[in-house]
This record gives C-alpha cells, structure tokens and sequence, in this order.
C-alpha cells in the first residue's frame, strides 16, 4: 500500500485488492481450525478486529488515490502506521504460532507414545498370538488324538455289534422258521383226528334215525299199539314218548354243537397253515399304482357297499414300490372289515387318502362305523383276538395277518377309534421297499 500512492502502479493495488478478498475467510478458516483450543480463541478475537481495522484503512487510503488525491493517501496511510496496528497484529500472530508450535511438540510426543505403546501391544500380542496357536495346535494334536482312539474303539464296537447282530438275527431266523415249522406241522396232524372226529360226527347222524326208529318201534310193542306209516321224510320216530322225543332233541343239538366246533376248529387250522404259508413267502417288490389297485378291490366289494348303503372314497393316492400281493390283502381286509362294522341305519362312508412324507407312504382307511374302544385298540391286532360286540363271522385273525404283512414290508400300522365315532387305521410303508427293508416275519 505504501508502493501505490508513490509509484501509481497499479499491480500495488491489485495485490491488495486479492489479499481484501481472502483476508476473511481465512479468518474464518483459522477460528474453526483452532476450536480446541481456548486460547487461540480469544487471540483470534484479538487480531481479528485489528485486521479488519487495517484493511478498512487500506481501502479509504485505495479510494482516495483513485480520485486523485495522492498526497492525501500517502498521508493517512503515515498517520495511521504511527498507531502501530501491524506490531500488535504480528504480536498476536507471534503468539499464536508459538502456542501451535507447542501443541505440535505435545502431540509429536503423544504420537510417539502412542506409537511406542502401540508396538508394545502388537508385540505382546503377537507373543500372546503365538502362545495361543501353540497351545491350539497342541489341543487339535490331543483332539485328534483322541478322536482316533475313539474311532477305533467305535469301529471294534461296530465289528462286535454286527457280529452279535448276525448271530441273533440269524438264531431268530432259525427260531422263527422253527416256529413256522412247528406251526405247520402242529396244524396239519390236528388235520387227521379232525377228519376221523367229523367223519365219525357223520356216521353217529346217520345213525340217529335208526337208533331212535328203533327206541320207536320198541315203545310201540311194548305198549301194543300198531306200526304207523313213515312221514314224507321217512320219519319213523312218531312213536317215541315225550322223554324219548326231548333226547332225540338233545342228541340233535349236541350234533349240531359238534359239527360246529369241527368247522370252527377246521377254519382254525386252515388259518394256521395260511399264515405259516405267507411267513415263508418271498415278497417281491414292483411299482404299484395304488389307486387303481384299491378302485380293483372296492369293485370287488361293491355288491357288500351297496347292500350295507355305503360308499367308498378313493381319493388321489401315491404311487409305491413294494409286493403286489401283500397291499391287496391289506386294503381288503381293512375295507372288508370298514362294511362289516358300520352302524346299522346310518349310511356308511368310507374313505382312504394317501401321503408321502420323509421317504414314506402314508394311507389312511377311515370309516363311520360302530367304533373301538381304546382299551381294544391292541387287542384287535393279536391272533385270534377280537373287540366289541361278536355279531359279526370271522375267527380274529384278519387285523393280525394285516400287522404282520405289513412289519414284514418295514412299515407300522394304528388305529385311532372311539366308540360310536368310527375309525381311522393309518399304514406306513416305505416309498420304494426292498428286500434289505424287510421287516419281521410271522413266529
């Protein structure tokens, strides 16, 4: 500013007019970049006002050079440095800068003990890193260790398990076909004395009418009276007295008493040998389409549906890899059974539905018939064992058959039923069954 008003170039000028235009901001810079710091604070509200000061003089002395009075400029600009503004500016600045200059060396040295701490810590750790990944290495070492000798172990205790495994399964298999054995034999000499029973049981009816013509014709000598004409059926027994006559009755029944428990008996056997036969069966296991192979047995039973007043539901089911032959007698027997036991006066509904679930197959038989009681519930499946109210033909062995094909295919079956409230009978086989699924066998 000195140079301006002496030489009256203007490059003077213009070098202050660019200063006037950053001195503010700068300012304004430097008090948010000292905002830590108190002191530098109050300097800047010191030195702030004596610069705006000084370039507020700067700028009258700029405005009167320009309307040509230089010799006016030259002299403000004399008076106003006799008042020394620019010593207490660099006072103030001096100032400023030596407490940066300290803060600097407080931070310089914080950071190196920051630094210093900071390596003390990575070295430690490291160390601590190293302590730890030997320690961890020689855990894995023990864990392995360990782990092996229990594998070991494991396999040797697998190799003895399936050793005792085979001997007992094959001991139970040499048990059971035993069993099979016996039961064959057992049902088929009962056979011979039951034939020679039922023969003799005819021969004593034949001999009936005799035995008792001849009691006839004995009371009617003994009483004189004369020899009546044969009935239609050639009847000779019109002579016997009211004594006689009740013992022909009672030997009648009796007859018929026996003839009746030889057919029971033979039914029986004949059970028997049905299920020892299907024991020693060879299942074989083929893709099976489940609902034609039910919609094939309700047409079977579809007279017994319509005269009970019922129908049967088949709806979509899963198809099934297992024996043909096995499912039929299943779903025949539970059906059969759903007609055989329905309320009577109530239309029956019976249906079964399907499922796959976790490698299985689920079916469920459900009908609105009389119901059983949940204390029977696993008496039903026992041979020759039956529940409710014996109305009904059947020797107590279908459900048993049923529970055991239906192990011997590696599956499960239930039933869930309250009285009056019909039942529902759930199976659950494997989707795709194979000889090595194979479940247990009769016996």
């Amino acid at each position: 500013m000195r140079g301006y008003p002496h030489t009256r170039e203007n490059h003077y000028r213009h070098d202050f007019e660019e200063a006037d235009q950053q001195i503010v901001p700068t300012l304004t810079k430097l008090r948010t970049l000292t905002s830590d710091s108190a002191l530098q604070q109050r300097n800047l509200d010191i030195i702030r006002p004596l610069t705006i000061q000084r370039f507020e003089i700067f700028r009258k002395a700029v405005a009167t050079a320009q309307a040509g009075q230089w010799d006016e400029a030259r002299k403000l600009l004399i008076e106003t440095s006799a008042e020394d503004v620019m010593g207490q500016i660099r006072d103030v600045a001096g100032a400023m800068r030596a407490e940066e200059d300290r803060l600097f060396r407080l931070r310089r040295q914080a950071a190196d003990d920051s630094q210093s701490l900071s390596a003390i810590v990575t070295i430690a750790g490291s160390a601590l890193i190293v302590v730890l990944a030997g320690f961890s290495i020689f855990l894995v070492r023990q864990s392995s260790r360990a782990r092996n000798d229990a594998e070991q172990k494991l396999r040797d205790a697998n190799l003895d398990l399936e050793a005792a495994v085979d001997e007992r399964t094959a001991d139970l298999r040499e048990a059971n076909q035993e069993i099979q054995r016996f039961a064959y034999i057992v049902s088929h000499d009962l056979r011979s004395p039951l034939v020679n029973i039922m023969g003799f049981t005819s021969e004593l009816e034949e001999l009936r009418d005799d035995i008792f013509g001849r009691i006839a014709r004995y009371s009617r000598a003994a009483a004189a009276l004369p020899e009546p004409l044969p009935d239609s059926d050639g009847n000779q027994e019109s002579g016997l007295t009211e004594e006689d006559k009740q013992l022909s009755e009672d030997f009648t029944e009796a007859l018929g008493f026996i003839k009746s428990s030889i057919g029971k008996m033979d039914r029986l056997i004949g059970a028997i040998l049905n299920l020892t036969r299907e024991g020693r069966r060879e299942f074989d296991p083929v893709q099976i389409e489940t609902r034609a192979l039910i919609e094939e047995i309700v047409g079977t039973v579809a007279h017994q549906a319509s005269e009970a007043n019922a129908q049967i539901r088949v709806e979509p089911l899963p198809d099934i890899v297992s024996d043909r032959l096995s499912l039929e007698q299943i779903f025949s027997n539970l059906i059969e059974n759903a007609l055989k036991y329905l309320r009577p006066g109530v239309p029956g509904d019976i249906a079964i539905k399907g499922r796959n679930k976790l490698g299985f197959v689920i079916f469920d038989i459900t009908d609105n018939g009389r119901g059983i009681d949940p204390k029977d519930h696993q008496r039903i499946f026992e041979l020759f064992r039956r529940a409710g109210v014996q109305d009904k033909p059947g020797q107590g062995i279908g459900l048993a058959h049923v529970r055991a094909l239906v192990r011997r295919m590696g599956g499960t079956i239930t039933v869930s039923s309250e009285p009056g409230k019909g039942s529902t009978f759930t199976i659950t086989l494997p989707a795709r069954w194979t000889m090595s699924r194979q479940g247990k066998s009769y016996g």
